[in-house]
């Protein structure tokens, strides 16, 4: 299933075109996206990223999309693989504590080739970001390689990646205005819809544009404005140029190996979205959550075993 089609389901399924409806329509699906993700570990979402430690620092920062680690590994000039084992950050300062030598003079934690990792928290360049703390602290530039379950690109078709350009018009209310609609530039059509930004007018001029939600269907060269009303009722001439999107395809893993659990997922989204009969968010929050455990059996289960190390799958029965 293709973005377009999920993104009509939702539509058939609720009856509602509404365009208030339809604008979260992408909320929906990532919503749906990032719970089965968080649920399910599935070992076609995982990667391999190498990296270089530095001799001396302890923290190595966690790639963007990092959700969880299969593993990671140090290594050695031989080209030895050391697995680390991973413990909490309490473990690693008690085991390897600070200490002062004399002979030759050195204060600071001990030096090695890494045996532990834990996650330390957030990067200081990006605090939504994680980092990994190693023990003992690297005594050389060793090469890592990290195997991570990561989050992938979201099925929504077309969403703005935040990398567009801007003329910041004149007039406007000077101020901070968060979450914006977006609409196309006067005269200008296109199929895409719901995207927001954080925005700051200083000197009547929009000086700053952040992304909040990407929306959908949006195409690289779209000229999009905010209106006036959004943004203190004053000015004109601001236009957006979109530079990049996600997904032109509007493919994605779960949508081309199980889609049921992002349609029940969203379905439930859309019906509370719209305050709907508590025995239809009850209906696909059952159908979504069986859609779940089939996606289970297969992540967490069949794609882990084979016939040679369990033999043939089997099913409990019941005898006659």
């Amino acid at each position: 299933m293709k973005y377009t089609e999920l993104y009509q389901a939702i539509i058939d399924y609720s009856e509602n075109s509404e365009p208030l409806f339809i604008n979260n329509i992408s909320r929906f699906v990532r919503e749906t996206e990032d719970r089965v993700y968080n649920n399910v570990q599935i070992p076609s979402l995982r990667k391999n990223v190498t990296g270089t430690l530095t001799a001396g620092n302890q923290y190595l920062s966690a790639p963007e999309d990092y959700l969880s680690t299969y593993s990671l590994a140090v290594i050695d000039a031989s080209n030895n693989y050391n697995f680390l084992l991973n413990k909490d950050v309490n473990f690693l300062r008690e085991a390897y504590p600070s200490v002062v030598y004399t002979s030759p003079t050195y204060q600071g934690t001990p030096q090695g080739v890494p045996k532990y990792y834990a996650l330390f928290g957030s990067q200081y360049s990006n605090s939504n970001e994680l980092s990994f703390m190693m023990a003992p602290t690297p005594s050389d530039s060793f090469n890592v390689e990290l195997h991570y379950f990561y989050y992938p690109v979201s099925i929504v078709q077309g969403a703005l990646s935040g990398t567009g350009t801007f003329t910041g018009g004149t007039l406007y209310t000077n101020g901070s205005y968060a979450n914006v609609p977006f609409s196309y530039v006067s005269g200008v059509t296109g199929n895409g819809a719901g995207a927001t930004a954080n925005v700051v007018v200083s000197g009547g001029v929009v000086t700053s544009v952040t992304i909040q939600n990407g929306g959908n269907f949006y195409i690289v060269g779209n000229q999009l404005t905010i209106s006036s009303s959004y943004i203190g009722g004053t000015g004109s001439g601001f236009v957006y140029t979109v530079g990049a999107i996600d997904n032109p395809t509007g493919t994605s893993w779960l949508g081309d190996n199980y889609d049921p659990v992002l349609l029940y997922g969203a379905m439930r989204e859309a019906v509370l979205f719209m305050k709907g009969e508590q025995d239809m968010v009850s209906y696909y929050q059952k159908m979504y959550e069986e859609a779940l455990s089939q996606l289970k059996r297969l992540g967490d289960g069949l794609e882990r075993n084979d016939a040679y190390r369990r033999g043939q799958t089997s099913l409990p029965y019941n005898q006659l």
